[in-house]
């Protein structure tokens, strides 16, 4: 099974165009305003006190599952 060279030349400048499409989409500065804990207060998850509630949360349920598993 021989592939010829022009299949492999327009394979190659099909990649070649695509990758220099990926590269020029990335060149776009974009400008993100993110305000957190400003004006409107944010999203919720941004605040650390859902963060350490969670967590804590998280450490009751690993524990209560771990100690369960012993006793068996």
């Amino acid at each position: 099974m021989k592939v010829s060279t022009k299949f492999k030349l327009m394979w190659s400048a099909l990649l070649m165009f695509l990758f220099n499409m990926t590269l020029y989409a990335q060149d776009k500065k974009v400008d993100i305003d993110v305000k957190v804990g400003k004006e409107g207060g944010g999203q919720w998850y941004a605040n650390p006190i859902v963060w350490v509630v969670g967590g804590a949360v998280f450490i009751l349920l690993l524990v209560a599952l771990l100690r369960g598993r012993n006793k068996a």
